[in-house]
Order: structure tokens, then sequence, then C-alpha cells
């Protein structure tokens, strides 16, 4: 789960000191009774942490006379195993391998579509990423979608060495003691695996190894510091060099140094996406479908991706937000790019996620 921790909780400050607010109800919203409507009005909705718009919350509980009940979790496997101590959840916001996952365990119910007329508002691009484990949007409606790439200082990296390298600038000695390394054994093998050609979906014995041995190699060539959120912040103040990012922290930094740039590498990526989802055992899907629809309109997904620095799924928000009088606008990291051959999603595979485990601890331990 991608998720950027600084600057809605400064959007939040700014406002609290002057009295503001960043995304108001608008004065024509038709407000609706969710009680009479759907028989209920709460819902539980659980998302990763600071993954979402300043006044989301606020005007839905407004425009439905109703409650959220807005819980976090630090990742897809927190949340799976929750599910499976049998918490009640009416909407929840996975990663596309989860939702594989929970799909073909019967873990959630059909999308209720007669009811999210706003799919209608969906950027093509994002639905046809979708297609590769919801095929038809049954199951799924599109959250967020990025990628994987190297944020890298300007004035310390040569533009044309890093696109000649790619992933194998982690390699490049040249940058020892330089290099924040995302702390996630997923990713981390996905930029091992593409930096050798292979998948990164892959369960040979033999790639892996050789995955593995890529990333002993670069711990010896670069001595990577191993973060998680707070690269954020580091790669604003230009600490380090080059950092691997996801794609809307990566958005964020650049907004905020200007000698930051964004690289997805030749190699090839990890093209992700966030989707919501309706479990099985929700108690309010008629309420948890129109929030669903309401994320999905243009004004919560603005102040969503504003607030978060993500690619919106819905296209004029999208349009609006890259183009020129857009917060992102020339913003190299806020577009993923499309139909790249050598990119693509993580599927689920169990045997693949035991196998890195094992190692993954063992390129730790050698980190440090």
């Amino acid at each position: 789960m991608r998720k950027l921790l600084k600057k809605s909780v400064m959007l939040l400050t700014c406002c609290a000191m002057a009295g503001c607010s960043t995304s108001t109800l608008s004065d024509d919203a038709e407000i609706q009774d969710a009680k009479t409507l759907y028989g209920c009005n709460v819902i539980n909705v659980y998302n990763a942490g600071e993954y979402i718009g300043e006044d989301v919350l606020n005007n839905f509980e407004k425009l439905y006379t109703a409650k959220v009940n807005y819980d976090t979790f630090e990742s897809n496997e927190i949340m799976y195993t929750k599910l499976l101590g049998g918490s009640a959840y009416d909407v929840i916001v996975p990663s596309d391998y989860m939702i594989e996952r929970m799909i073909s365990e019967d873990m959630l119910q059909p999308l209720d579509k007669s009811a999210i007329p706003n799919l209608d508002q969906l950027d093509p691009a994002v639905v046809e990423v979708q297609k590769g484990y919801d095929p038809d949007l049954t199951y799924a409606a599109p959250y967020f979608h990025g990628s994987v790439g190297i944020v890298y200082n300007t004035q310390t990296v040569d533009k044309n060495t890093i696109e000649s390298e790619g992933w194998d600038i982690l390699h490049d000695s040249t940058y020892k003691g330089q290099v924040y390394m995302y702390d996630s054994q997923r990713d981390a093998f996905m930029v091992a695996f593409k930096a050798l050609g292979f998948s990164m979906n892959t369960d040979n014995d033999d790639e892996i190894q050789q995955a593995y041995q890529w990333l002993l190699d670069m711990n010896d060539a670069v001595e990577p510091a191993y973060v998680t959120d707070e690269v954020i912040d580091s790669m604003v103040n230009g600490d380090k060099s080059i950092a691997v990012m996801y794609s809307g922290d990566a958005a964020y930094v650049i907004s905020e140094n200007s000698d930051m740039a964004y690289i997805e590498p030749y190699q090839g990526t990890n093209i992700w996406q966030d989707s919501m989802v309706i479990p099985k055992n929700a108690k309010c899907s008629g309420l948890a479908n129109a929030y669903i629809n309401y994320i999905e309109g243009y004004d919560a997904s603005y102040d969503n991706s504003e607030t978060v620095g993500y690619t919106s799924p819905n296209l004029q928000v999208y349009e609006d937000l890259s183009g020129e009088d857009g917060d992102y606008f020339e913003n190299s990291a806020y577009t993923p790019r499309e139909g790249y051959a050598n990119d693509e999603s993580f599927h689920y595979n169990a045997v693949l996620v035991q196998k890195l485990s094992d190692l993954w601890n063992k390129v730790k331990i050698y980190g440090e």
C-alpha cells in the first residue's frame, strides 16, 4: 500500500491556523438520508494511513447524513489477517494482488454498478490496468494508481547516466552512501528481477537466487539506507542523491524540491493499482456502494489526488491536476507511463512470497 505522510499533515496545520477548509461541500449538493435510503447510516472504512483527501469523509457524512468509522492499516497483509480474524468492514482499499487473492478466496461481494454511475468518469487507461485481476470491474473500483521508480537529485546525478543504467545505478559505487532503498521485500525484489530481465512474478528458483545475489551486490556497491516513509522528507531536504520511491511520494518530493526528478527505469517496473472493494460480511452494503460512487466523482477524487499526490483514476481530475494550472503540471512522477512492454503488475503467489521473505531477512542483515 502506498501513502504520503507529510503533505496532508501540513495542509491540516495550515488550515487549522487560517480557519480554512480545503474542499467544502457545494451549495447545490442534494443532501440525502442514508437511513431512509439503505436502512443504515454507518459504514466502516479500512484504508491505508494518510491516504485520503482533507474533507472527503466530512463531506460524505454531510451529504448522506451518515457516519464513517475510518480505520487504517500499514500493509495489505495486516489488513487481510484482520479480516480473517472476523473484523467487519463495508469498504476496504487493498492493492491489486491482494484483491486478486480475495476474489479467489470468495471474500468479496460484487459491486452494485447501478449505484455507481461515476464509474463512467474513470480514465480508460486505469480500467485497462485493472483487467489483469478484475476484468469487468465486478468487485473493485479504482482508487489510485502509480508506479515504482527512482527519485534522483539532478545536481548530483547525471540524467544520461541514470537513464542508461536504470536500476543498475544501484550497483554504481559512485553513489556509495547516497542511496535510499525502500524497505519492502516485494518492491526490492521487483527491482532486482527487472534489473536482471526477469518477470517480477517469477517463482523460478534460479532467478530468485540471482535476484538475491543482485541485492547483496547492491549492499556492497552503494551501502543503501533501508527506509520507509521518512524517505519523503529526506529527499525533500536533499539528504541523499537517489531513492527508490512510489510515484505519489515522488510527485510530492518533486513539487517541494525542484532539483529532484523521477525516472521509471527502462528495464521495467511495477505499475500498481489500489481499489475499493466491499467484503462479503459488510453490514451496510447500500451505503458502501454510495460511498464508492462518491469517491469516484470529481470533487472527492480531486481532493484525494491533490492531497495525497497519487494519480487520480477520474479522467477529468487527472487532466486538471496535470494540466497547466494544476498542482502537478510537468511533474514527471504524477503520471505513470502506459503500454510499456517491460512493465508489470503483481499477481498473488503464496509460494513466491514465502521464498522472498526468507531471503529478504538475509539481505537486510547483510545491509546493516
